[in-house]
């Protein structure tokens, strides 16, 4: 892959937000580390902020923020308002992206509306009983990394799922369950990167799967043929396009043995260790874990002028 935007960073002062108020604290603040020590190698002045509410102060002359903070507060377009008010430039998506991709709700309203495949799906409310039959899979609306994710396989599991995703909000998404492969694809700008195939060991991609070490295997590029691989990256381009995103995201897919797909979900600031998956596909195509944060941070800036 080309790196345009090499030498962006030398010598400018970046503010990097991690942590944040939400479930996703400290998987936020392991990728914030990783993020750090990638920009300080890039030439970057580098100021780590721990953000542990809904206040923050930027430093004077900073260049850019670099938001690192997953789910609650950095990703739901809340951060991007304040800096947005602020004139600070910031990597990812504007408020009104970032706000729609956050909201699983929503995101499939717009990928029913651009035919993006996607599981049947309705709303529910407190007191209120599924209309999709067992198994099904219910969801807090507004959470990332599998928080709030439950799948219901009988009537007797799911009194304790929807217990769980209330304590989250007043709505909860309920979707047909779909059985496939879970994959996810990297986007950056309008190229979609090799796709990631995640294999739980045990049970689905929840939590525990994703940060307890060796309770899955990732495999890069999946062994899928060049044609489904084709197909499954120009859907995820598609998919983003649908919810109008333009600088990086992680997109989440199954795919059914029959070649059904089923896009679950877009995450627009997705795991940023070493190890995470959005790294693991940008070095398949020789792009090193400080080439993509600098990536990201001109893709962001771009964005930025646009705006």
């Amino acid at each position: 892959m080309n790196k345009p935007f090499a030498g962006l960073l030398k010598n400018k002062n970046i503010a990097l937000l991690m942590g944040g108020p939400g479930s996703e604290r400290e998987v936020s603040l392991r990728s914030g580390a990783a993020v750090a020590g990638a920009l300080r190698s890039c030439g970057a002045n580098v100021t780590e902020i721990d953000v542990t509410g809904t206040e923050i102060r930027i430093p004077e002359g900073t260049d850019l923020a670099f938001d690192i903070i997953h789910g609650t507060f950095g990703e739901d377009g809340e951060l991007q308002t304040i800096l947005d008010a602020q004139g600070i430039p910031f990597t990812g998506e504007g408020a009104s992206g970032s706000r729609l991709a956050f909201d699983k709700i929503e995101t499939k309203i717009f990928f029913d509306r651009a035919s993006i495949p996607t599981a049947g799906w309705h709303i529910l409310a407190e007191g209120e009983q599924p209309r999709i039959g067992f198994p099904l899979v219910v969801k807090a609306p507004r959470q990332g990394s599998s928080v709030g994710v439950h799948i219901v396989r009988t009537p007797e599991e799911l009194p304790a799922a929807l217990a769980d995703c209330f304590q989250y909000g007043r709505r909860v998404l309920v979707e047909e369950f779909f059985q496939g492969r879970e994959l996810t694809i990297g986007v950056l700008g309008d190229e979609a990167l090799p796709i990631v195939e995640i294999v739980p060991k045990t049970g689905f991609y929840d939590y525990q799967n994703k940060y307890t070490k060796g309770a899955s295997d990732y495999h890069v590029p999946a062994a899928i043929d060049e044609a489904t691989t084709k197909t499954l990256q120009e859907t995820a381009l598609a998919a983003t396009r649908a919810l109008g995103l333009e600088v990086y995201s992680r997109v989440d897919i199954l795919l059914a043995p029959d070649g059904r797909m089923n896009v679950l979900e877009i995450n627009t600031i997705p795991g940023m260790t070493e190890t995470s998956l959005l790294p693991k596909a940008a070095a398949v195509v020789g792009m090193d874990f400080p080439s993509l944060c600098e990536h990201i941070a001109g893709l962001s800036l771009k964005r930025y002028q646009r705006a």
